[in-house]
């Protein structure tokens, strides 16, 4: 049976594009565009998966069609993206979901946005997220929480979670999302799709919101590997406009190797990863290594303590950045009877609970006093964590564990914030240290679903999660098609 268009990959999709006008299969760009367009509008009501859906752009499609009929390489060309609302899009509003920034309408492109435009890319829409990125459900959105395709009982994961929801929901072919701390590749993991994260300074941050600047990166959602490299070979290089990006000649290229070496640190594999979880790793493991790949157990003891450095890093640079937000300078403006309460009124109002949490967590671990006990020893266990991780990888070519410790949960289950956190326990340490870091589905388990009241099962995806050296995507995306095809298989 075919695929309707906004089913399709962007592989799929492109190909289809470019078939001879003769061919019945024949897609036009308009075609692709109303497909995706309809299908989020017909879906968003039950998932709000978008606060934006964009008005159709007739002189870029147009545009679009025009290049692939006077053979335009880039398969990018004419496909409709989704992007979170923390990228910024000229004359589109960018709120980060939040009250704060509610009316905020962007006066220039994102770098990554820049580059999506000149490859021909289309965007559909701005999609839900946690307040700021500040959560692991999206549930912390000022504009309602944004459901999971697989069982609108659960959540999609977060802080990207409408990206996440807009693609495995078929409303659109690929979105962007970011992750600080897992926000791309948790949410990949509990929606079926491939996140990536990619190496920090790898893609230009300029025209992101930000949220942890040592820890932010842009990269895609999308439904196959392939996919998420097509976005990242277009998105990726430096940019004069964000200094923190690598330049091309920084990292030696990693060789890639046919049979890989993968290791596994089976020491930070303890109870509190779900019985079903571990099963579906050892047995793509099995696969994996019944494939030709060695499996190798390393030993990463700072790993055990890389969510704790992380959630003091992490509010630390939050407090930071969203400190300009006060209702003087910028952000949502409330008027009081003094200049403090100007000030109180204006935050209590434009931030919501998780977003004031970490801001005044991020202010405490800042403050003179607290700063060497917790901020300074944190930020020096990055360096530690590096080291751990280029003594492993002069045995492996990557480092592979689950993506989190279950599938996607119930909405309102975690309310005690210690419990969210460890959600990003797997995801985080690639945010430290900077490595490059992807997603792939790792098949699914079972659980009941109280949205349908009769007793009925859903099948929840999960995730396999890939670790790889600095600037070495070519060997992050061979790893991952490897175990893409093992469960295809």
């Amino acid at each position: 049976m075919s695929k309707k268009p906004n089913e399709m990959t962007i592989t799929e999709a492109a190909r289809a594009l470019r078939l001879p006008a003769c061919r019945q299969a024949r897609l036009t760009v308009r075609e692709l565009w109303d497909a995706c367009a309809n299908t989020a509008k017909e879906k968003n009501p039950e998932l709000n998966a978008y606060l934006e859906i964009f008005d159709a752009d007739e002189i870029a499609i147009i545009s679009a069609q025009e290049r692939i009929d006077a053979g335009e390489e880039s398969l990018l060309c004419g496909i409709p993206l989704a992007v979170k609302d923390n990228i910024l899009i000229e004359g589109k509003i960018a709120s980060a979901a939040s009250k704060m920034l509610e009316n905020y309408r962007a006066t220039y492109d994102a770098t990554v946005i820049a580059k999506l435009k000149a490859a021909g890319a289309l965007f559909i829409g701005r999609t839900n997220m946690d307040e700021f990125a500040m959560g692991s459900s999206t549930e912390h959105s000022a504009f309602g929480m944004t459901k999971n395709p697989h069982d609108t009982s659960r959540v999609p994961g977060g802080s990207s979670g409408g990206s996440a929801a807009a693609v495995a929901g078929d409303t659109v072919i690929a979105a962007l999302g970011s992750d600080t701390g897992g926000s791309i590749r948790q949410p990949a993991a509990l929606t079926g799709l491939v996140g990536l994260k990619p190496t920090y300074g790898a893609v230009s941050r300029s025209g992101l919101i930000a949220m942890g600047s040592s820890l932010d990166q842009i990269g895609p959602l999308t439904k196959t590997v392939e996919d998420a490299r097509i976005v990242y070979e277009t998105i990726k290089g430096s940019d004069p406009m964000d200094s923190t990006t690598i330049p091309e000649d920084l990292y030696p290229a990693c060789e890639v190797h046919q049979k890989l070496r993968i290791g596994i640190p089976r020491h930070l594999l303890n109870e509190s990863v779900t019985a079903e979880v571990q099963s579906a790793f050892d047995e793509t493991l099995t696969k994996l290594e019944s494939a030709g790949h060695t499996l190798v157990d390393i030993e990463l003891p700072t790993s055990s303590h890389a969510l704790a450095a992380y959630y003091v890093i992490m509010p630390a640079e939050a407090s930071t950045n969203l400190a300009r937000l006060d209702g003087m300078r910028y952000g949502h403006a409330a008027r009081g009877e003094t200049l403090l309460a100007d000030y109180l009124q204006s935050r209590t109002e434009g931030f919501g609970e998780e977003t004031r949490r970490r801001i005044l967590l991020g202010t405490f671990v800042l403050s003179s006093g607290y700063i060497d006990a917790y901020y300074r020893k944190a930020d020096a266990s990055r360096a530690v964590l590096r080291r751990e991780y280029a003594q492993a990888f002069a045995q492996v070519d990557v480092i592979a564990f689950p993506t989190t410790l279950a599938p996607a949960f119930k909405f309102g289950e975690k309310s005690d914030p210690i419990s969210m956190y460890l959600e990003d326990i797997f995801t985080v340490t690639a945010n430290l240290t900077g490595m490059p870091a992807i997603s792939v589905p790792m098949g699914a388990v079972e659980r009941p679903s109280t949205s349908l009241g009769t007793g009925e099962t859903k099948q929840l995806p999960i995730g396999f999660h890939i670790t790889a050296p600095h600037q070495a995507e070519n060997v992050l995306f061979a790893a991952a098609a490897e175990v893409e095809k093992v469960h295809s298989s």
